[in-house]
């Protein structure tokens, strides 16, 4: 498995052969169109057909899945995803990876923490019959309303958030046993996890936290060290969530993110949970609702009233 390094500089031949390799080692030949004969002694194609599917030779498609991928044009790179059959979040994470090993006169700076602003905010506390809350790439929950912290009560209550607070489904999942009763769909949940952060690594690749989140949770927890070694990437989250709430019980709750233009120097987005009408989950999450709209008002300060 490739563990991140210490350091800012990331190992770009190393991410880059093993996702090549790995996605490779998903197509047969006949999912691919060509013939087949023999015993293979490798799963999937080989090197050479996928040089032959992508127009280039099997010389230069080995040096690239050796990690040599500087100066490589987009329409090779094109070519290649194609003969690779990568979905559309596996061929920007390609791209992202090529980008990031560009040669660059300067160093990179580092990636630093964009507080969410106060409209966003307002903007959360007024949606009061969804769960909405703001994650940044590393899956580190920077704002949410009140039924959102009611919602994840579990993962806010762990003792996996930060010195400040803010609760990261990484973390959650993976280190906290906990985890495995709240999501219903654990296993799921765990693989959708490591692609976001696979993702967010070839987006943001000197940022030195998300590789210290990487590297914590390669260290302590096998079921990370596995899905990691994957390569499997997702960009875009939504779906069906099912929750085991300790307050009102089972949930099922459609959720959708979307991207949110906070800043131009971090990716965050903006997740919605919310249940279907007329449904056993609508009247558990209304009730909820209410319940964290009491909790709120009851934080709220007393000497208003002046």
């Amino acid at each position: 498995m490739d563990r991140p390094r210490s350091d800012d500089r990331p190992d770009h031949r190393t991410e880059i052969r093993d996702f090549l390799a790995s996605r490779r080692a998903k197509i047969t030949p006949e999912q691919a169109g060509l013939p087949t004969s023999g015993r293979r002694r490798v799963p999937g194609l080989r090197r050479e057909e996928v040089a032959v599917l992508a127009g280039v030779s099997t010389e230069w498609y080995t040096r690239l899945e050796k990690g040599h991928i500087s100066g490589v044009s987009e329409d090779v790179l094109a070519a290649v995803a194609q003969a690779l059959r990568l979905g559309e979040d596996e061929r920007t994470y390609l791209f992202d990876l090529a980008r990031a090993a560009r040669p660059t006169r300067r160093t990179p700076s580092r990636r630093k923490d964009v507080p969410v602003p106060p409209r966003i905010q307002w903007l959360l506390d007024s949606i009061t019959m969804s769960a909405a809350f703001v994650r940044n790439g590393r899956l580190d929950v920077t704002a949410h309303n009140p039924l959102a912290r009611a919602l994840h009560a579990p993962m806010f209550d762990s003792p996996t958030t930060d010195k400040r607070g803010r609760a990261n489904f990484g973390r959650y999942h993976f280190l906290d046993a906990s985890s495995q009763d709240f999501f219903v769909d654990w296993d799921a949940g765990a693989a959708a996890t490591v692609a976001l952060l696979r993702a967010e690594a070839g987006r943001e690749p000197h940022d030195r936290a998300l590789r210290e989140l990487i590297g914590e949770l390669s260290t302590l927890s096998a079921d990370f060290r596995t899905l990691w070694a994957a390569h499997d990437v997702r960009i875009r989250h939504d779906g069906i969530k099912r929750l085991q709430h300790p307050e009102v019980g089972l949930l099922e709750l459609t959720y959708q993110s979307v991207d949110l233009p906070v800043s131009q120097r971090a990716v965050h987005d903006l997740s919605l949970y919310t249940a279907e009408p007329g449904s056993t989950s609508e009247e558990r999450l209304n009730l909820l609702a209410s319940l964290a709209a009491t909790r709120s008002r009851a934080a709220e300060p007393t000497d208003r009233l002046g």
